[in-house]
């Protein structure tokens, strides 16, 4: 498909293309072709979301403490809701992926999609500034933040588990890290719980904490 097409379901028209191509240029595609992947701008998207989201948080919701600020963008800035942004804005349909990466279904893989829209975010800034990588955090995130505030005092994944399998007693509860892959600055990790040596669920994340909480919450809706 033409990136063009993708140029409208963001929003943003690039002024320098090449910039575009590279943000979704896989290291797979980049090996094989012998050009620059994506991972420096994704370092750099990682960078101004999070910025951004912060700067979101303390002038729009000025009654939240530190602490919540700080929670409320961890829940936010994170791989699941950018899976969703890059769902939502077909960015599978437009990724430069190696042969193997391909056919493994690397397009749909959340870890992959995630990264790309931070690879755009930066791709976005470097080409019209930081209103414009702005405007598109904002328009893409705000109903996160808004729904992550009203969740704000609630207990976390883990916390919900661990009392939901202890309402009949005490239980032995694990978390194992099972993968870590990736550059330094761009980590990958798989997390599993475990009840009582039984594997409940897995997850993944950018951080273990991450990976773990996405476990806990996988456990939790196979319980329910």
């Amino acid at each position: 498909m033409e990136l063009k097409q993708l140029e409208q379901n963001i929003g943003y028209t690039f002024k320098n293309k090449e910039l575009l191509e590279n943000a979704l240029t896989h290291t797979s595609y980049a090996y094989e072709h012998n050009k620059e992947s994506n991972e420096k701008l994704e370092f750099l998207g990682d960078s101004i979301l999070e910025f951004i989201s912060s700067k979101y948080l303390y002038s729009k919701y000025i009654n939240l403490k530190e602490g919540e600020m700080t929670k409320v963008r961890a829940t936010v800035v994170c791989e699941e809701s950018l899976h969703k942004i890059a769902k939502m804005h077909n960015f599978g349909d437009f990724l430069y992926l190696g042969k193997s990466e391909k056919k493994t279904g690397g397009n749909s893989r959340p870890a992959i999609l995630a990264d790309s829209v931070e690879a755009i975010i930066a791709a976005i800034y470097l080409d019209g500034g930081i209103e414009e990588a702005e405007k598109f955090i904002v328009k893409n995130l705000e109903n996160e933040i808004k729904q992550a505030t009203k969740n704000v005092g609630n207990k976390d994944y883990k916390t919900v588990l661990q009392e939901k399998l202890q309402e009949n007693g005490e239980v032995k509860i694990e978390y194992d890290i099972i993968s870590e892959t990736g550059p330094d600055h761009n980590k990958h990790f798989e997390a599993q719980v475990k009840c009582n040596n039984k594997i409940l669920a897995k997850g993944e994340g950018k951080s273990k904490k991450d990976a773990q909480m996405h476990a806990a919450k996988n456990a939790l809706e196979k319980l329910r």
